[in-house]
């Protein structure tokens, strides 16, 4: 077509592009909070949990699950992640299903002693080994939180995820309980020396058949090197290993530190990626 005609083509779709105006905001979902004080698996805690259900839910159909450790610094809307504006986002364009996000804020253990600061169990919760959270979740807190939403079984549906050491025990839940999450976000994690988490990569090699699971790791390469180990180093091995073992997963590095701003900036498509299938054919 020649240049002329194309130009005067362009310009007279201007005033209708004018006139339409920007696109309208997505509708916004609704943000509940709670505190949960009843634990049995941790007792003595109490913590906050938030959940943000979106304008799109239908209690008569079933909502996609995401679990987020540190569930405060997901809903920051001043945060790096700002989960709930990602949400509406993509649920409105349909990008990703319909899904109901928990926010779960580790535990504090108030203190004995007047005006002395409560006792902090994230390391304990987060960063250990084992059943012990997963049981938290799906025996106490998740029942609590989402009582009365229509939430999918299906474990493919049901995502997890946190940064540092929010992240290690969104792994672990996952690992410990694939019949309930099979998919993991993973941003910046501590998959090092604090209570065992350095056995991951030996523990996946290992594990025979490999678990239904779908892994995204983010890392940076100027995270930490201490005492513990070295953070980039650990995630790359994390990866070695999923990748021996025929995991699905993918490894985002980035070049900042320890920090959940490149997790925050990529987390859009981090969700595409996860419910890229959905619903299965």
């Amino acid at each position: 077509m020649p240049l002329l005609p194309l130009l005067l083509a362009l310009l007279a779709t201007l005033p209708r592009a004018l006139a339409a105006g920007p696109a309208p905001a997505p509708p916004k979902g609704e943000l509940r909070v709670g505190t949960f004080a009843a634990s049995r698996v941790y007792p003595g805690t109490t913590r906050e949990y938030q959940v943000y259900v979106p304008a799109q839910y239908d209690p008569t159909r079933p909502a996609c699950l995401l679990v987020c450790f540190d569930g405060a610094g997901f809903f920051n809307p001043k945060g790096a992640i700002k989960l709930p504006t990602i949400l509406d986002e993509l649920i409105a364009r349909r990008e990703i299903p319909v899904l109901i996000a928990v926010g779960v804020n580790p535990g504090v253990v108030p203190s004995a002693e007047p005006g002395a600061p409560p006792r902090n169990h994230r390391s304990l919760e987060y960063d250990s080994l084992g059943d012990a959270n997963a049981r938290f979740l799906l025996e106490e807190l998740l029942p609590v939180a989402t009582r009365g939403l229509n939430l999918t079984a299906d474990p493919a549906g049901r995502a997890i995820a946190g940064n540092s050491s929010g992240a290690i025990a969104a792994f672990t839940a996952a690992w410990e309980r694939p019949d309930h999450f099979r998919k993991v976000i993973s941003h910046i994690g501590s998959y090092t020396n604090i209570r065992g988490g350095y056995a991951y990569p030996g523990i996946v090699r290992q594990t025979k058949p490999a678990k239904p699971l779908r892994v995204f790791l983010q890392e940076g390469v100027n995270d930490l090197d201490n005492l513990h180990g070295n953070w980039p180093l650990a995630n790359r091995e994390l990866a070695a290993a999923l990748a021996f073992a025929g995991y699905d997963h993918r490894l985002v590095l980035g070049d900042g530190g320890h920090s959940a701003q490149h997790g925050g900036a990529i987390f859009a498509d981090t969700l595409r990626w996860l419910w890229r299938d959905w619903p299965r054919p």
